[in-house]
């Protein structure tokens, strides 16, 4: 398969590696993206898993909480300037107040009525695109609730009032008091915007995730030249030290690295007064995972102008 130069560029963007290195594994891998990304991985080259989710769309995170539950959403548009824009933030604003309604997807929220409005959601986010002049749209939202306890909420890059670039929700099962837990809960968002934890425990992790990690550190592994044995003792030590990075309960806590999240919890039981138990999270960046387009500025121009 030819191996174009977009293709080696967009291994680049997404690993770091340089790009004799990229169109080698492009080459070896048959122009296979993910193999590629692989390829480099197990020669040590690439970071790639700590590279994912920096491609960036505009717009902004609206989160609202209501009793023992709380919601995030994202709506996205096409430029940072309308996020600054107030008739945009009120609209986020409101779509987040009125998931707080709805079970949280984003399918009930797109129906549910716009405050103010016999409108829904979705067509009054329409109605906006006329009114605001770019296209924009309400792309996910989600919705943590407890039995008893909080759920715990926080904004990164705040722009206003429940707005901003980066929104986690906590939820923490307690019947202890109730404003130390959400102090601990504001907490533990904080180091969940920091760390970008992919489960709350080991279990939670997809399978297939874990046996691609497991066969990169094997192949890793056997280029030491060590007996199996010793190579299957260094894989299980790697995947150890994989949950600890990526597990919410074993990573070490922002706020006190000398404790995982885990102890920290334990630790906070005492000041809450009864055990205290995180269910679930969700941290929602904004335009994570979205391909944006890019220009070649200089050629734009150039073509402005008449010119080849």
């Amino acid at each position: 398969m030819a191996i174009s130069a977009s293709m080696v560029k967009d291994l680049r963007e997404k690993t770091g590696a340089g790009m004799m290195d990229c169109k080698t594994a492009l080459s070896e891998t048959n122009g296979d993206i993910e193999a590629a990304i692989d390829w480099l991985r197990k020669k040590g080259i690439s970071k790639a898993d700590k590279k994912s989710g920096r491609t960036a769309a505009e717009g902004l995170i609206g989160i609202a909480t209501g009793g023992v539950k709380a919601v995030v959403v994202e709506v996205n548009s096409e430029t940072d300037f309308v996020a600054r824009n107030e008739a945009f933030q009120s609209l986020v604003r409101n779509v987040a107040t009125v998931a707080l309604a709805t079970d949280g997807s984003v399918e009930a929220v797109s129906a549910a009525t716009y405050p103010g409005s016999e409108k829904s959601v979705l067509d009054t986010v329409r109605d906006a695109v006329a009114t605001i002049g770019e296209n924009m749209s309400l792309r996910r939202s989600a919705m943590l609730q407890v039995s008893e306890g909080v759920v715990a909420t926080y904004i990164h890059n705040q722009v206003a009032e429940g707005l901003g670039k980066l929104g986690v929700l906590v939820a923490i099962e307690s019947t202890g008091d109730k404003d130390k837990l959400a102090a601990f809960g504001r907490q533990v968002a904080m180091h969940i915007a920091a760390t970008n934890p992919l489960a709350l425990s080991a279990e939670e992790i997809d399978p297939a995730v874990v046996e691609r990690e497991k066969t990169i550190f094997s192949d890793q592994a056997r280029q030491s030249g060590k007996p199996e044995n010793i190579i299957e003792k260094m894989v299980e030590g790697r995947l150890r030290k994989f949950y600890e990075e990526v597990v919410l309960l074993k990573q070490n806590f922002v706020i006190n690295p000398d404790l995982t999240v885990e102890k920290a919890l334990a630790e906070a039981e005492k000041d809450i007064g009864a055990p205290a138990k995180i269910t679930a999270f969700v941290r929602f960046a904004l335009g994570e995972g979205i391909e944006r387009e890019t220009s070649d500025f200089a050629a734009e121009v150039a073509a402005a102008a008449g010119k080849k």
